[in-house]
């Protein structure tokens, strides 16, 4: 899917190990590398990840920057999936840490729960209100 507009929102994360948190990302959660600099190394400055048409940016941790840039801390991100049993079937098969199974959730939402290996949770499921649209 090709994006009309750039999204508004793009989450930041920083990764102690970043090469490997993108390769995490992109075989678990099925995110597309769209762009790193730099494109090889233990060091990523900048990376653009897209997963449908959202964006996160990934990098390595930046000495002498905030302490939220130089120390990176465990985050939680939700990403919109049509089918989370499939997506979690990926994330099972690929290694990843399931903390919560996929489940109805009583306010319309399906979704499930994981942790990447620098102990970020991500949620992924369907958005409650796409089955509560009104024209």
């Amino acid at each position: 899917m090709t994006p009309t507009a750039t999204p508004s929102i793009i989450p930041v994360l920083r990764y102690r190990d970043a090469p490997a948190a993108i390769d995490f990302l992109t075989t678990a959660f099925g995110f597309t590398l769209e762009f790193r600099h730099p494109e090889r190394g233990e060091r990523v400055d900048h990376a653009e990840l897209r997963f449908g048409d959202g964006i996160i940016m990934v990098g390595s941790p930046r000495e002498g920057a905030d302490p939220a840039l130089a120390d990176p801390r465990p985050q939680a991100v939700f990403v919109v999936v049509p089918d989370p049993d499939e997506h979690h079937r990926r994330a099972v098969a690929a290694g990843a840490e399931i903390v919560g199974p996929p489940e109805d959730m009583p306010y319309g939402a399906r979704e499930y729960m994981a942790r990447d290996p620098a102990g970020n949770c991500w949620a992924f499921g369907t958005y409650w209100r796409d089955g509560q649209r009104s024209g």
